[in-house]
């Protein structure tokens, strides 16, 4: 059927909010309980919970849920979070899983094959017992599992200590904080859980210190574990204050191998106990890790024959098996193009999650002896015809000072409408957050969204992103809103500039510290018509003293030390510049955030008064960092499609009318 003109940003979508809300997020945190592989999953109509689900290699059956609403299987760890589960198989049968419940934050302990059902007892106090508890990324070790304690002692955020500990399987500290025992102690500010040698006799362990954060430097910490489970001689075997070590992993055969940046990139090293040399054992231009946001990411998985599975590549990450004494390196057969950092494995096989432009993550298995490569769960069934899916065109941009920018157009498409030839369609630049991460050019429904219906979007990965070396992502060291600006800004006059969008119509949206990017650019340039701002970092001397303990120091490495903050809070923070912003906005704001507190935005608001800026401020009652319910992002999706409605002139009676008043 020939296509139909209409103008952009009009096309009809069966890609609507409900259905992009209900395959949002994605499957986390793979783990193999003997032959069984286990995984967090997202559940957003279920008030955003996510629960652990199962599957049985051995029948090759479906995948099953393993814990039924309300247990809700999440850390809040950092606030971010971190590997909120471990399991195991007991010796009389059956698998023996122990996880993080968000609702009070108590690690529980559960058998999913005992009679009657899966029955979780808590092993850990409650908050009212144990002033204030977090656990991450545990291991099940004999009688207890070992993991690392976050525990608040005081009201401020950053009135915290983490250490690592043990808590006994058999529910005697789920009353009593005194028998959790301390197995190391808090003189590091932060720190992984522990990864314990196959013999059971050393313990490796990640531990850095404020004002650093995890991609600037860390520590590999090595101790002995003693008969009675105790740890000692603790020392640092690799890492410092500008090397950062983002995994560690034992083989079966018990080498130590470990992720550094030592070169400028993120490579495999084969790690001396006793602190000689590392060796790296594959010597590339590539990342085979990345930013140690939450402990137990997992970017390399030893297999039993002494390869190594590992996730490379610049931008986005595949997966490879890799020969540790000749360096081989051999990517897996498949159409996956992006890899999440949670590798398992299980004798030859290696499990993980991936994605690709035409299919959303799903956990995904290879058979390191045969070489085939299988989805194994969360399948997705395409909900519409693939047709309606936007093709990414990663490219590179040239910016100021000559450096590159690198970048995934995603061009309006859709298979029975188009354009006039004389029109250009509107663009929105999407800034991502972090601002340390990066975004690879896989299926988002969030982007079909708007590309269905006639809105291009184009992802940066400006100077400060992850996956491009070291170098790059210190482009935005004490540059933050200005190099991230700047290099979003060259993407969108780029794209106007070569006639692939409309010069009068491009947007800027962005999340976190995107929403800072978002903000900061329409106070720095006229270039955009408007902007989607969402749970944003508006105000860096607030964010400093107002943030969680995890990026209570971050502000150091992207504005500066303190006795600059001051000065450069008034000359990027959008708070401190909102006289120059005219354009009209939508601000998107959860009022639970605990990263980005609502006091940012109310500031900025208030910064705003009296002025005749044209926006709207949309809160949402139980949302943190990050929507995760259905309700919340088919509100907030179409209250930004009505926002580039009514701005770039586009009949749409398909959403309802965001109010925008001065």
């Amino acid at each position: 059927m020939a296509a139909v003109t209409r103008p952009y940003g009009s096309w009809p979508s069966p890609i609507d909010a409900a259905l992009a809300a209900s395959l949002d997020g994605h499957p986390e945190y793979v783990g193999t309980v003997g032959s069984e592989v286990w995984w967090t999953e997202p559940r957003p109509e279920e008030g955003g919970r996510r629960t652990l689900v199962r599957r049985r290699p051995a029948d090759d059956g479906p995948e099953v849920t393993a814990l039924p609403a309300p247990w809700n299987v999440r850390s809040r760890f950092t606030e971010y979070g971190g590997r909120p589960w471990a399991g195991a198989e007991r010796p009389a049968g059956g698998p023996l899983v122990v996880f993080v419940h968000f609702a009070d934050q108590r690690l529980y302990a559960f058998e999913p094959d005992a009679s009657g059902g899966p029955d979780p007892r808590p092993l850990t106090p409650p908050s009212s017992v144990g002033g204030g508890l977090r656990w991450a990324d545990p291991v099940l070790r004999d009688a207890e599992v070992w993991c690392v304690l976050e525990e608040f002692t005081g009201p401020a955020p950053t009135d915290v200590r983490r250490v690592l500990a043990a808590v006994p399987l058999d529910g005697s500290a789920a009353a009593d904080r005194s028998r959790v025992r301390e197995l190391a102690d808090a003189r590091h500010r932060f720190s992984t859980g522990p990864r314990i040698s196959p013999d059971g006799r050393r313990a490796a362990w990640l531990v850095w210190d404020h004002p650093r954060m995890p991609w600037d430097g860390t520590e590999l910490r090595l101790a002995e574990v003693t008969a009675d489970g105790e740890l000692t001689g603790a020392r640092t075997v690799l890492g410092g204050p500008e090397e950062a070590v983002a995994q560690v992993e034992w083989t079966p055969g018990g080498t130590l191998l470990a992720v550094s940046d030592r070169g400028g990139w993120w490579n495999p090293y084969r790690v001396d106990p006793e602190g000689g040399d590392a060796v790296n054992l594959c010597p590339r231009d590539e990342e085979f890790g990345g930013p140690l946001w939450k402990p137990g990411l997992r970017w390399i998985a030893a297999l039993p024959d002494g390869l190594v599975a590992v996730l490379h590549g610049q931008g986005s990450s595949v997966l490879g098996v890799l020969d540790p004494d000749s360096g081989d390196l051999v990517d897996a057969a498949g159409p996956w193009t992006a890899w999440q950092p949670t590798l398992a494995v299980s004798g030859t096989r290696v499990y993980g999650v991936a994605a690709s432009p035409r299919s959303a993550y799903e956990v995904v298995e290879l058979d390191t002896a045969t070489g085939h490569a299988r989805v194994v769960g969360a399948e997705g069934v395409d909900p519409v015809d693939p047709a309606y899916y936007p093709e990414p065109q990663s490219r590179t941009f040239p910016g100021p000072d000559n450096r590159e920018i690198h970048a995934h157009v995603y061009p309006p498409h859709h298979p029975a409408w188009r354009a006039a030839a004389d029109e250009l369609p509107p663009y929105v630049v999407w800034a991502h957050g972090g601002p340390t991460d990066h975004v690879p050019p896989v299926l988002d429904l969030h982007i079909a969204y708007f590309t269905s219906r006639g809105i291009g979007v184009v992802e940066v990965n400006y100077g400060g992103s992850t996956g491009y070396g070291r170098a790059y992502r210190e482009r935005l060291r004490e540059q933050w809103g200005v190099v991230d600006v700047e290099d979003c800004a060259a993407v969108a006059r780029a794209l106007a500039a070569e006639g692939t969008a409309d010069p009068d119509r491009l947007a800027i949206r962005g999340g976190s510290a995107g929403g800072w990017t978002a903000a900061a650019s329409l106070a720095a340039t006229p270039l955009y018509a408007c902007a989607a701002i969402i749970y944003p970092v508006l105000d860096l001397t607030g964010f400093a003293e107002e943030t969680h303990d995890l990026e209570s120091r971050y502000i150091e490495g992207l504005a500066g030390p303190p006795q600059f903050l001051a000065a450069r809070s008034r000359e990027r923070s959008p708070v401190s510049r909102a006289d120059r912003i005219t354009a009209p906005f939508v601000l998107l704001q959860g009022l639970d955030d605990a990263v980005c507190p609502p006091s940012q935005a109310e500031r900025f608001l208030a910064a705003l008064r009296g002025r005749p800026v044209p926006h709207a401020y949309v809160t949402f009652e139980g949302e943190g960092h990050g929507f995760r319910r259905a309700d919340t992002m088919i509100r907030a999706l179409e209250a930004e499609l009505s926002l580039y409605a009514q701005v770039f002139g586009i009949e749409r009676a398909d959403v309802p009318l965001l109010r925008l008043e001065p």
